[in-house]
Order: structure tokens, then C-alpha cells, then sequence
């Protein structure tokens, strides 16, 4: 795999990101793709270890050790180094739905696993994987993936983030009639309004929720199902119905002063300024009033206004 040596060779490559000033100027997307030398570079530093722990996806305890799904990593790492964008995207797809979302905001849990983090920095999969569905959008190389028959049986999935997504779209690919139901105003779930736009732009979302309805998925939004759909109704009109309707409850922290005014949820921050991004709502209900914030949480996952 990769280049004999390369990985003593080059040394690891971040992907750049837009300087602080450019980044103050709006809210887009501000870390850049690998230019194709640049991946084949990186590509070029996998080596052949024995035992790729970086695509065995193994838990251990409440980690995961590897990717999650279980992708060919070494093998389109190997591709990209030989300048193969087209069968290392191909490689990619095979167990990956949605690399144009991993790619940009997976917290990379193979990088924490490769073999070279014992003594030096890991691969750049993350940004290998990047490129890569870049590359294959740029070319034209992803298509819509169209059933070969169609099934007479119709599911109903609830709830469209990367669960309902990925369930869509299996589902749909061997014939089922799949319409997901969401109850928010665009399909996406915290991909759309769980994920501020500097990290993963929403048109990058709108991009795959396209190819998916070309495919013949039905997206209904606006729907609170258990609200504006019962139960009984879905069961009547669908012969499976799949609930992917992920973790909105919050974990909320029972400390003094906890009920006080200006102390929020980070989600109902995060959802309220991409439903302002996006017109949504005219004006946004939790802002900073003053510089003094603190933020309980590992990362920062949005700009404060």
C-alpha cells in the first residue's frame, strides 16, 4: 500500500483553512479540500501494516476503535496514491452512503487508530476522504442509485438525519417505496440544523437529498409525526415504518442558577441560527448579549452573535 517508505518519507498534511479575518466576513465553510497531488501524497504514506486498525471498527467500551462502517481505508488510500479518484471513490461507496458528509465532519476515529500514531502522525484520511467525493461530484462520477425493480411494498422512515438517510437510501436501492417523513422544514436533521454551516454548507446536504429523490425517494417535511400523522395512520399506509428519530432530548446539568436568564441548549442555538441562515425565522431568540460566555462542552461547534 501506498509508496515504499513514504510514510518516513512525507510528513502529514492538514487541509487548509481560511484565515481568521476571511472567516469573520460570513458563516461559510472555511476548511479546503487536498489538491489531487496532495492527496497522492498522503495516499502515498499508508503503509501495509499487518493489522489495519483503522477500518475494523471494533468497539471497545463506549469507543469504537476504527471506523464505524467499516471502510476499505487502506485501499483507496493506495488508489489515491496511484491518482486513481475514480476507483478509489467507487471503493469508497461500497460502505460508505455518504462520504461528501464523513469527509467533512466525522470526528475521524481511523486516524486514532492507524498503526503509524505508535511513533509519528497518523494518515490524513480524513482529508483523503475528502478529496475524494470532491473529486467525484467535480467529475460527475456519482449518480443517483436507482433501483433495479421496483417492490410493491411501501416504508415509511421517520425522522431524515444520517440514520433515516442511510436507511433511505438502502431500502430504496433493493425497490422498496420509501418516503421519509421530517418535521422540520428541510430534510437533514442535525446534518441541516444540528451543524453550523462553517463546518458542513447546507447546500452540500441539499446536493444528496436530490440524487436521493431522483432515485425515487419521497421526502415530506413539515411533519411531526404523532402530531400531524398518527401511529395508526402510518400503519395503515405503510407495511414498515423504521423510527429514526435520533437523540433530541439534551442532558441537561441540575446546577445552581441552571433556570436563569441566558443559559440555553447548544442544539436549540445551533438550530435557531441555521433556521436564520436559511430564512426560516426572521429573527433569532438566543444571542450573546455581551462578550462573557462560557460554554460547557468539549468542542465549540459554532460562532457566537
Amino acid at each position: 500500500m501506498g509508496e515504499f517508505k513514504g510514510f518516513m518519507k512525507y510528513e502529514k498534511q492538514s487541509l487548509s483553512e481560511l484565515s481568521l479575518v476571511d472567516r469573520l466576513k460570513n458563516h461559510d465553510a472555511f476548511q479546503q479540500r487536498f489538491s489531487r497531488e496532495e492527496a497522492s501524497i498522503q495516499g502515498a504514506r499508508c503503509m501495509d501494516c499487518g493489522t489495519p486498525f483503522c477500518q475494523t471498527g471494533l468497539p471497545f467500551g463506549r469507543e469504537t476503535i476504527g471506523c464505524p462502517i467499516g471502510n476499505y481505508i487502506p485501499e483507496w488510500n493506495d488508489l489515491v496514491y496511484h491518482q486513481d479518484f475514480k476507483g478509489a471513490y467507487e471503493r469508497l461507496s461500497e460502505t460508505n452512503n455518504f462520504p461528501d458528509f464523513t469527509g467533512r465532519v466525522c470526528p475521524a476515529p481511523c486516524e486514532n487508530s492507524c498503526v503509524m500514531k505508535i511513533n509519528r502522525d497518523s494518515i490524513a484520511i480524513k482529508g483523503i476522504e475528502r478529496t475524494i467525493i470532491d473529486e467525484a461530484f467535480e467529475h460527475g462520477w456519482v449518480k443517483p442509485k436507482y433501483p433495479k425493480e421496483r417492490k410493491p411494498q411501501k416504508v415509511a422512515i421517520v425522522g431524515s438525519g444520517p440514520a433515516g438517510l442511510a436507511a433511505a437510501e438502502e431500502l430504496n436501492y433493493i425497490g422498496y417505496q420509501v418516503t421519509v417523513f421530517e418535521k422540520a422544514t428541510e430534510p437533514g436533521g442535525l446534518l441541516m440544523y444540528g451543524i453550523p454551516n462553517m463546518k458542513l454548507d447546507k447546500d452540500v446536504v441539499r446536493r444528496r437529498i436530490a440524487l436521493m429523490e431522483e432515485a425515487g425517494i419521497k421526502f415530506k417535511t413539515n411533519v411531526n409525526i404523532g402530531v400531524d400523522v398518527s401511529k395508526d395512520e402510518l400503519e395503515a399506509q405503510f407495511d414498515a415504518i423504521i423510527l429514526c428519530t435520533g437523540a433530541q432530548k439534551a442532558r441537561d446539568l441540575p446546577l445552581e442558577g441552571r433556570m436563569g436568564q441566558g443559559i440555553h441548549f447548544a442544539m436549540d442555538y445551533l438550530t435557531e441560527q441555521t433556521q436564520l441562515l436559511n430564512g426560516e425565522i426572521k429573527e433569532a431568540t438566543i444571542t450573546a448579549k455581551d462578550k462573557n460566555v462560557i460554554i460547557i462542552g468539549a468542542e465549540i461547534q459554532a460562532p457566537i452573535v
